[in-house]
């Protein structure tokens, strides 16, 4: 598979650093300045960019909108044992949008990241 990127507007990038690299698994390719890092699990790249920045992620609409961290719109991780990464994270003070849910190809719950950009935490039924 290509590697995917995913790019993530934040207000804190070294917290958002943190928070993905500590507890989420991935590693950081570059951080080549203040705005802007490349982190990577697997074939999955996360582009962060502070909203303040000076690269075009960063640039208004032209209807005036600004780039801003939030939304609905996530990335899915695929863990093996759900229940001890959702104790893992809410011992370490992640903030969870959701409890653990039952579907119908297998659980989820959905973090926030130290900027309100949602992740998905799923572990399919195998």
């Amino acid at each position: 598979m290509a590697t995917v990127n995913v790019r993530y507007i934040v207000e804190d990038l070294d917290a958002a650093i943190g928070f993905y690299t500590e507890r989420l698994g991935f590693e950081v390719e570059m951080h080549p300045g203040p705005g802007f890092a490349a982190l990577s699990r697997n074939d999955l790249r996360l582009l962060l960019n502070t909203a303040a920045g000076p690269g075009g992620a960063s640039q208004a609409m032209p209807d005036g909108r600004k780039p801003e961290p939030g939304g609905w719109n996530r990335i899915q991780l695929e863990v093996d044992d759900l229940p001890a990464e959702i104790e893992a994270l809410r011992a370490a003070g992640a903030s969870f949008r959701n409890e653990l849910v039952e579907g119908r190809g297998g659980r989820q719950i959905l973090v926030d990241d130290p900027s309100g950009n949602c992740v998905e935490l799923f572990e399919p039924y195998r």
